[in-house]
């Protein structure tokens, strides 16, 4: 009994106590990236997810597109497409996307960051974009 209560707590607040699962009125918005497994991107890109069963947005260099087939605060996008433009910042724009493609939880923080987790102990953090 004891361990299935431990189960069950860690699958409810998965980041610490001041974490909450996201839901879809909670998240749907536009998010920028911040930073990948702690650190900082220095380039721009933005999520979008305020279209149920859709996740989309913007790297650095092209816009991207997937299905989410989960619902929140489950991720499950199939294929990411993307438009074509070449830049100097493919490479970066390359590993965000391998990085997104593996993400399977989103939650939100105490202080309002988008926190996606995924295989592996990767993680993503986003900032809701200013409308």
């Amino acid at each position: 009994m004891r361990q299935w209560l431990l189960a069950v707590t860690m699958a409810i607040v998965p980041f610490g106590a001041g974490a909450q699962t996201a839901s879809m009125p909670e998240v749907a918005a536009q998010w920028v990236l911040t930073s990948i497994n702690g650190q900082a991107v220095s380039y721009q890109a933005v999520l979008d997810l305020r279209e149920a069963g859709r996740i989309s947005g913007q790297g650095p260099c092209n816009r991207w597109f997937s299905q989410q087939n989960a619902d929140l605060p489950d991720i499950a996008l199939g294929p990411i497409g993307a438009t074509r433009m070449a830049c100097p910042d493919l490479a970066d724009e390359a590993a965000m996307l391998d990085v997104l493609s593996t993400m399977t939880r989103a939650a939100l923080s105490k202080d309002g960051t988008l926190v996606l987790t995924g295989g592996d102990g990767l993680l993503m953090e986003f900032t809701r974009q200013a409308e």
